[in-house]
């Protein structure tokens, strides 16, 4: 809930209710079915479909977005994941570099974040000017608006987190060597610029949740409620129908030729590992 006198989400992730394996994975496993006939929609209609995934650092997104994909054709979803702009780039005009990323007909891309960040790092952490800023917030639904009349579908989802979930999760990274490489100097400074995001992310709301590509908030303290509740809902605004692909039918095996094989001594084999395993 919101405490009025700090102006961020307090209490326990404790209190959220995690939505238990049993119902989980056979759920999952369904919406990803459905995900795949989108997808097969997406490819034989020529559509045009753009996701975005946004939120603050650990809410989520990423593996939302491996669920989302896991059994997807990637010449079909593909995931846009920019990295710093270069400084050819910062002489462009800030939308350029995200138009290229666009998808052509029979395609999906999923921004694991957007031009959003100028509404959000950028803003809080200083890496744009003001009146950079506010020329975003200014062009962003525009060009949005354009993306819609171009008939690309455009789906916005912003991953919410409390505070004393973001911090636990960093917490377990930092314990996880594994996971260490997803704890950024960046995501420490978020912790001390909470409310700063918070004001950025209200704003941003403010001018960007238009009609024609509204902001949908997906609760994210279960990480697997979230999933279920972003896959569901993005299902349930595509109207996408179910392609019966052509019947393929393996031929027979041909009857050997005289072919045969080079000696396996003539070529070079990985180590056989999993022999030293199972000899153990």
């Amino acid at each position: 809930m919101a405490d009025p006198k700090r102006g961020k989400r307090t209490g326990s992730p404790k209190s959220v209710k995690r939505v238990p394996k049993r119902i989980y994975e056979p759920e999952l496993l369904r919406l990803q079915y459905e995900l795949v006939k989108m997808q097969e929609w997406v490819r034989s209609e020529g559509i045009r479909m753009v996701v975005i995934f946004e939120g603050r650092d650990a809410a989520g997104k990423g593996g939302a977005i491996k669920r989302v994909t896991e059994y997807l054709n990637p010449r079909v979803a593909r995931i846009a994941a920019l990295p710093a702009p270069t400084e050819r780039q910062r002489g462009q005009w800030y939308f350029q570099r995200y138009v290229e990323q666009l998808p052509a007909a029979g395609e999906m891309v999923l921004f694991d974040r957007s031009w959003y960040n100028r509404a959000g790092v950028e803003k809080v952490m200083g890496f744009c000017t003001d009146e950079e800023y506010w020329q975003f917030l200014h062009q962003c639904p525009t060009f949005e608006r354009m993306l819609v009349e171009a008939g690309i579908l455009l789906r916005k989802y912003w991953f919410s987190v409390s505070d004393t979930e973001q911090e636990r999760r960093f917490r377990d990274r930092l314990d996880d060597p594994m996971r260490q490489w997803k704890l950024s100097p960046m995501d420490v400074e978020s912790i001390t610029r909470w409310e700063d995001y918070s004001r950025a992310k209200d704003e941003m709301f403010v001018y960007t949740d238009i009609p024609e590509a509204p902001w949908n908030v997906v609760d994210s303290d279960d990480k697997r409620r979230a999933r279920l509740n972003m896959i569901a809902h993005l299902l349930s605004t595509v109207p996408y129908h179910e392609v019966v692909r052509p019947a393929i039918t393996l031929p027979p095996r041909p009857e050997p030729r005289g072919y045969q094989r080079p000696p396996r001594d003539l070529q070079k084999y990985v180590f056989d590992h999993t022999a030293t395993l199972l000899a153990e």
